[in-house]
């Protein structure tokens, strides 16, 4: 470790803390000493050791009482000490969490170097943290995975350790939980994460003309298989693929080729695949709808992803985020959210999760266009009709604005993409940028 280490004891024996400090010390650790374990909690967050040396057996709060009250995902190492260690209780402390056991008389050298293992270890693990959290605000993740909840940080803390594994992924979730958000998001962090990212919709493929359409054929178009070579290839509602189409599916994940038809040699391929449902696949697989060696190949790694009810604390903040992203492509102010509209949202219980919310949050700002509407109302579809402009032109520059505004963000700002999408060119498209008004950097 580069800087000073820093340790806190907790022994009861005055002899003994004396003896610890005065060892520590003259090798250059910052010390702080309690006698009770009691006063722990009040002196972690305000001195932040790098690790804790605790006796075992004190009045009130025992070592052991002490290592399981602490948060072993945010509290440094805990090493025991006692006199009155045995086999049994040094097997019983490590497997609660406890760094290590040293038994009185110890060795001052050896305390000194299982110390300083465990101080060293607790230093890299908080690099680790703060390079991840630099990690997320580059790559955006924060931005993409927005939320403050405990099952949206441990999403964003998944995607980011799968996300350069290469392993398959499914993400298994309800409709509206941001599948695909999640699928590109382990792309493009990803090792090929500037390569192309192909999105199956597996319940439209049809059994006529598979082949055709993802293979290819000899001296004819690519294959749409083709277009995921060294990118990713997203399978989205894989337990509504024909069977006859998962037996092709599982061939080319198997082999990485396609063979067009007509041709005589088969073309290599390289890409990762990621798959996701609403539904149990495992129960689908006993229903036959599922083929039980395509789901295995596909679910090397399974992310659950948390409903807008498990989250529930991140309404707020997402609707303010969706409000505020509306009102820039309606060039309209924010609404204000009054109590009863906070109400609304946090008492409505999101069959259709993020994806709903963004949708009631969209009614919200075009009644707001209008000077009038709460959540309340935008709750219910049936308000949708009062936001009708009112006239044929401001109608179709609303759906224009809507329309370019979506493909922009879908494509994350390639306005290649966007133009290609929304099947015009892209001077036309630059053109009717600038006369809608709309700020490409606003909706990214």
């Amino acid at each position: 470790m580069s800087s000073t280490p820093r340790i806190l004891i907790v022994e009861d024996d005055r002899a003994m803390r004396l003896s610890l400090i005065d060892l520590l010390e003259a090798s250059e650790w910052c010390v702080e000493a309690l006698p009770r374990a009691e006063r722990l909690a009040d002196r972690l967050e305000a001195f932040q050791p790098d690790v804790i040396l605790s006796d075992v057996r004190m009045p009130g709060m025992s070592g052991l009482e002490l290592l399981d009250s602490l948060d072993r995902d945010l509290s440094p190492p805990l090493v025991l000490i006692s006199a009155h260690g045995d086999i049994a209780m040094a097997v019983d402390a490590m497997q609660r969490g406890a760094y290590s056991f040293v038994e009185k008389p110890y060795e001052p050298r050896r305390l000194l170097n299982i110390l300083r293992h465990a101080a060293d270890q607790h230093a890299m693990r908080r690099t680790t943290e703060r390079l991840k959290s630099r990690l997320m605000q580059l790559s955006g993740l924060d931005r993409v995975l927005l939320g403050q909840t405990r099952e949206t940080a441990a999403l964003r803390e998944e995607v980011l350790d799968l996300s350069q594994s290469g392993a398959a992924v499914m993400l298994q979730g309800e409709t509206g939980t941001g599948k695909e958000l999640v699928a590109r998001a382990l792309h493009d962090l990803g090792t090929d994460g500037t390569g192309p990212f192909l999105a199956l919709n597996c319940a439209a493929l049809s059994v006529e003309g598979f082949e055709a359409e993802m293979f290819g054929a000899e001296g004819g178009a690519k294959g749409r298989l083709q277009g995921a070579d060294g990118g990713t290839l997203f399978l989205d509602e894989i337990c509504s693929c024909p069977m006859p189409v998962q037996a092709k599916l599982l061939r080319v994940i198997e082999d990485k080729q396609v063979l067009p038809l007509g041709a005589g040699a088969a073309v290599p391929l390289a890409f990762r695949v990621i798959s996701a449902t609403n539904e149990d696949p495992e129960q689908a697989v006993r229903e036959g709808r599922l083929r039980a060696d395509l789901l295995y190949r596909l679910n090397t790694t399974v992310i659950a992803l948390p409903t807008l009810r498990q989250r529930r604390d991140d309404v707020m903040l997402l609707a303010a985020r969706f409000l505020d992203e509306f009102a820039r492509v309606y060039e309209t102010r924010v609404p204000d959210l009054g109590p009863e509209d906070s109400a609304a949202l946090l008492a409505h219980d999101w069959p259709g999760n993020v994806r709903e919310l963004r949708s009631v949050c969209e009614r919200r700002v075009l009644s707001a266009r209008r000077g009038g509407g709460s959540m309340a109302q935008a709750l219910h579809r049936d308000s949708l009709a009062d936001d009708v402009p009112d006239t044929l032109r401001a109608a179709v520059a609303a759906f224009e604005r809507e329309l370019i505004a979506k493909a922009i963000t879908a494509h994350e700002g390639k306005m290649e993409a966007v133009a290609e999408a929304l099947g015009i060119g892209r001077r036309t498209l630059n053109e009717k940028i600038v006369k809608l008004g709309l700020d490409k950097e606003a909706l990214l």
